[in-house]
């Protein structure tokens, strides 16, 4: 390994003799780049900020939530696979994130249009539709998941 300092980062040089292939790994230190990283940190603390409000003020995601903690009991009752584990997370990442679009878009059009307004309120039902679509495939995958392995669970019970 050589090391050698950029002005922001470390670049740490691995030549493999066999192929020559060259790996650079960097590494960023606080103490050089203290405007990067208080800008990141910033950064997440609005986002944590942003989740906590929706998590405190919707009584949706609550719901999505509930849903996604009996997806992921299902998921080790029935040991599903690696792939469906992957499917699974995938659907209820998709579900949240979109319901936190929503709360979003919902808070913006209430700013920007305070009075009822016809095309604010259509702007409103588009976002909650792509919910509801997100909703519905992610029952769907969940449903060609589960049913399956219900189905030879309680086979296996009558036999």
């Amino acid at each position: 390994f050589r090391s050698c300092k950029s002005l922001n980062s470390y670049h740490f040089y691995y030549i493999n003799p066999t192929n020559l292939f060259v790996c650079r790994i960097f590494f960023i230190f606080a103490k050089n780049n203290n405007y990067e990283m208080s800008r990141l940190t910033k950064s997440f603390g609005f986002a944590i900020k942003g989740i906590q409000y929706v998590f405190a003020s919707e009584a949706n995601i609550k719901i999505h939530l509930i849903v996604s903690l009996l997806v992921v009991i299902c998921g080790f009752i029935f040991n599903i696979s690696i792939t469906e584990w992957l499917l699974c997370l995938l659907c209820m990442s998709i579900v949240i994130g979109m319901e936190m679009m929503n709360t979003a878009i919902e808070n913006l059009v209430n700013l920007v249009s305070p009075e009822k307004n016809k095309t604010a309120g259509l702007v409103k039902d588009i976002a909650a539709g792509a919910v509801l679509i997100t909703v519905v495939f992610s029952v769907i995958i969940g449903l060609i998941i589960f049913v399956p392995k219900g189905l030879e669970e309680i086979d296996l019970l009558i036999k």
